[in-house]
């Protein structure tokens, strides 16, 4: 992703840790270019505190008295609203929102995504400098977003659709150990039925069949080679304390 062609815009952001954790949410995403038009606290301890680390974007963040002068540059620029006005712009989800943003920024242009006031978010007349509104469409019962939580909705889904245009998309696999073999097995039954004789586990019951119920058990489960080398050191242990028991 062009991270370098997309920024966040701030504007007037009254609690300074709003800023903060905007900026965290960004750098998760890997976005890094934020802009604050008028902020009311900026800099700020309590902005860097809840930045989680994310001090280089603070400390490299553009500070305006307009949005337009934040986005005079700007070849799209994207006003996120919960609320649906009377003003005749295009609206879009986040998800949509991203792949075009993603798209434009690829192909070198560049992109203002614009957040309001925590209060009351943007006004008419900051929407109408705006391309198209994003909306989240979250709940109507419950509609209002912290300023920071919309920011980390758009920022992940900027990060998805860049990811998705790589074709990278998909979640780290799990590292897997090769399975233990028939041998490797052969051997832990005969060290579990050795085991649960000396525990005198088969006292009221038939071997045999106890046997082919834990055969089925872990032909089920298939350890792998990790998972055996427990099993066997839990045997292992579990005679050495019946053995010591006895003495």
């Amino acid at each position: 992703m062009s991270v370098e062609n997309i920024r966040i815009v701030l504007v007037n952001t009254t609690h300074p840790g709003n800023i903060g954790s905007a900026a965290r949410a960004m750098k998760t995403m890997g976005l890094s270019s934020l802009y604050l038009v008028s902020p009311m606290d900026f800099p700020s301890c309590e902005a860097r505190a809840l930045s989680s680390g994310a001090t280089d974007l603070l400390e490299n963040a553009v500070v305006t008295e307009t949005l337009a002068e934040a986005i005079a540059d700007c070849d799209l620029v994207v006003g996120a609203s919960a609320r649906v006005r009377g003003i005749s712009l295009e609206l879009t989800d986040p998800r949509e929102t991203a792949t075009d943003v993603v798209a434009e920024a690829a192909a070198g242009g560049k992109i203002a995504l614009v957040f309001g006031r925590e209060d009351r978010g943007l006004t008419n007349e900051e929407l109408r400098m705006c391309h198209r509104q994003v909306h989240i469409p979250s709940v109507a019962e419950f509609s209002s977003l912290n300023l920071a939580a919309s920011v980390q909705v758009l920022c992940y889904e900027l990060r998805m659709a860049h990811l998705s245009a790589e074709g990278t998309d998909k979640v780290p696999g799990v590292r897997e150990h090769r399975p233990a073999s028939s041998e490797e097995m052969e051997g832990f039954y005969g060290h579990l039925r050795e085991t649960l004789e000396e525990v005198e586990f088969f006292k009221s019951c038939n071997p045999e069949k106890i046997m082919t119920k834990l055969r089925r058990l872990y032909s089920r489960s298939r350890p792998d080679r990790i998972e055996y080398n427990i099993l066997r050191g839990i045997l292992s242990e579990t005679q050495v304390a019946v053995r010591k028991k006895r003495q």
